[in-house]
Formats: C-alpha cells, structure tokens, sequence
C-alpha cells in the first residue's frame, strides 16, 4: 500500500488515542474523588444496648476490634476524611449511658478515621451495614449489647418490690382472676425507626410509648395483674426480640401498640389485627403487616442474628390454639375502641405480622387511631384522648379475662 497510506492511518490512530486519553483522564479523577461521607453519627443509649449509628452516602470500608484492659472498641474507616461530623460524635454521649463511657475519634492515618468507643461494661459488640430505606442513606450500625443480658424477669420483680404490698380488689360482678397475669406492652417502632410521621409532624414511635406507659400504669393497678414494656424510652427493638422478651417472662398477653398511616389522609378509626396461619384477611391487612414487618430494616435490625428457639417454637401446632384465643382478646378490645372513636374495620382482621408470632401467648396488634389523618392526629396527640385509648384497651383485657380465666398457675406468678 502507498506509504500515504500508513502515514494517514498512523495520524488516525494518534488522534484516537489523544481524544481517548483525554476523554479518560477527567473521568478517572472523578471517580478518585468520589469517597464516601459521613453526613449523620447518632447515638441511641437503652437499657437493653446501645446503638451507634454513622449515615454515609456510599458504601464504607472498615475494621473493628476489641481492646481490653481497658475495654473498648476500636473502629478505622478507610477512604473517608474527618470532618465536623464526625468531630461531633464525642459529644452526644451522655454520663447516663449505660455502656459508653467515652468517644474520640480523629484521624489515625491520611485517609483513615479512627473511632475509639471507651466501655463501661463487658460487651459483645454487634457491627453491620445497611443499605439505603426510606430516609436514610447507607448505615454503619455499632449495637453494643452487655455479655450479662439484662433479665426482663427480674426487671418485674424489683418492680413488684417498689410497688409494695397489692390491694385487695375491689367488690364488682367481673369475676377475680386467680392468678396474677403478666402482660407485655409493646410500643411500635422507636429510635431510628420513627414509624408513621403525621402532617402535624407527630411521630408514631412517640405515640405508642405515650399511650403504652399509660396502659401499663392502669394495668399495674389492677389487682392479680402486671404488665412490662418491651422500651420504655426512644430506641428501637428488632420485632424478633420484642417476641423473645414476651417469652422470656412467660407472659399471658401480648398487645403491641400503633398508630396507623395510609396514602389517603381520609382513612381513620381503630383497628385490632391478630396473626394469620393463612394469608391476610384484606389486602389492605396485607399491605399494613408488610408495612410493619419492614420496620426491621429501617429500625435496622441485624438479620444475620437469628434466634434458633423462635424459629423452632414457631412451627408449634399450638399455633392454631393461639390464634383463637388472640381473636377472642381482639375482638373485646375492639369492642371497647368502638366506645372512644370510630372503627376503621368492624371485625378483627388477620396478617403476617412478625411481632405476633409468639407461638403460645395470645398476641394482639391495636392500630390506635390514623396518625395520617389530621384529626386524628390532633386526638392521639391529646392526654385525655390517649388516656381513654389506655382505658378501652385495659377493659377489653378484663372483659377477655373475665370470659377466658387464665388456666393454672405460671412459674412467673409462683415467684411474686
């Protein structure tokens, strides 16, 4: 060929690789730049644990160790430079955390951040990621959970202690149970998971606990009864371990308490759910118990903790048993709701919710009220309103008792 020819083609060929090489070279230092931040650290301090959260906006890179002597726990993230974020951190814990004495962070290394968590326990530290839900963007969670778990059982029995002698009951044609009865109170949501969120800006997690502290008081003032909340304060509990704590202090009853959101600001009234062996009664059951199961991944439970007992004891044929008896419970609870507020549903309905799976306590979902209908949310904002929510539960609970008297004598009640 003529040597115009290759001349040509080499000139071509020198020209694609300059345009290549131009058009690679920006993009390359583009991608170099493109290192993760972190745009939110909370601290969430329970009882139960303690919960360090970093929201970053990719995904990160890290390592974590145990130091002892003293304890803590040490964390390095890679890629990501120290910024005043991160610089806040030490300063969101409080003297009144159970398990945190202190947190420095700073850079270790160029490009390396290191959070030192000093302890005031002997914890075993639960380290995992999240991936972006809802509001929030990827998630570093820190769960630093006490070796020695915290004994709900005993947790009754100190109160039981404080509380001092038990009344007598009182004169009335509701038969007396024979038995003191333990009930466990479980406010929806919490901590990261905020659950519904109103117009008003009211949070459903606020609600719950607001009304589940007002029925445990009236509960623990009826003789021959006792009741426990799975949180008594703002953190989140994975809907696994609220089951496994109701079984922990052999518990009678289970009554988790909501407040319910649609997509429709119209929907309102009360509603009573219990768990189904055979799908949803109503799509719309369907989509809440959907809905209500998914508060695992926006609380941000770690999945890859599984309790091998529940799954077992779920697989129990007592199953059926229970669910009977929670529609009985159900059905007088939303009896009494019909009293204060109009009723979204005039019959108990059924789904898969995770929080009912306790195999052999009768277990019950009350939606309070539409926290996404205005006026409703303007009444589950109101003490007096919550305070007559309280009140109808606990009569639907002693109308359920009075019809179904507790069989036998648990171990729970043999030690008070």
């Amino acid at each position: 060929m003529p040597d115009e020819f290759h001349s040509s083609r080499r000139d071509v060929l020198r020209f694609a690789a300059a345009a290549l090489t131009l058009s690679v070279t920006p993009l390359r230092g583009a991608f170099a730049a493109a290192q993760p931040t972190v745009m939110g650290v909370r601290v969430w301090p329970a009882p139960d644990y303690t919960r360090v959260t970093l929201e970053h906006d990719l995904p990160l890179r890290f390592t974590h160790i145990m130091v002892r002597e003293p304890d803590r726990l040490v964390l390095d993230i890679e890629d990501v430079e120290f910024n005043s974020v991160l610089d806040s951190l030490p300063n969101k814990i409080g003297e009144s955390d159970p398990y945190i004495k202190l947190i420095r962070a700073g850079r270790n290394r160029p490009g390396v951040v290191r959070i030192v968590i000093e302890l005031k326990a002997d914890i075993k530290p639960q380290v995992f990621t999240l991936k972006p839900v809802g509001d929030y963007g990827h998630r570093l969670v820190l769960d630093l959970y006490p070796v020695e778990e915290p004994d709900p059982l005993m947790e009754l029995l100190k109160n039981q202690e404080k509380a001092g002698p038990r009344s007598e009951p009182p004169k009335a044609d509701q038969p007396q149970i024979a038995r003191l009865v333990t009930i466990v109170l479980d406010p929806g949501h919490g901590g990261e998971d905020p659950g519904a969120v109103g117009r008003g800006g009211s949070y459903e997690k606020n609600v719950t606990l607001s009304i589940a502290r007002r029925l445990k008081a009236k509960i623990d003032g009826e003789p021959n009864m006792r009741s426990m909340l799975t949180r008594d304060g703002d953190f989140f509990i994975p809907l696994q371990q609220r089951v496994h704590k109701a079984r922990r202090v052999q518990a009678d009853l289970f009554v988790s308490v909501h407040a319910d959101a649609f997509v429709k600001p119209t929907a309102r009234g009360s509603s009573v759910y219990v768990l189904s062996e055979n799908g949803a009664s109503s799509s719309a059951a369907n989509w809440l118990a959907q809905k209500e199961n998914a508060a695992d991944l926006i609380g941000g439970a770690n999945l890859k903790v599984k309790d091998k007992h529940l799954a077992r004891t779920l697989l129990d044929l007592s199953q059926t048993a229970t669910i009977n008896d929670s529609l009985k419970l159900g059905k007088d609870v939303l009896g009494e709701l019909g009293r204060i507020n109009d009723l979204h549903k005039g019959h108990v309905e059924q789904a898969g919710f995770a929080v009912l799976k306790a195999p052999d306590i009768p277990s019950i979902l009350v939606e309070t009220a539409f926290i996404s209908n205005p006026e409703e949310e303007k009444r589950l904002a109101d003490d007096d309103y919550q305070d007559r929510m309280a009140e109808a539960i606990l009569r639907g609970i002693k109308r359920y008792f009075a019809k179904n008297p507790p069989q036998g004598k648990s171990k729970l009640a043999a030690l008070f």
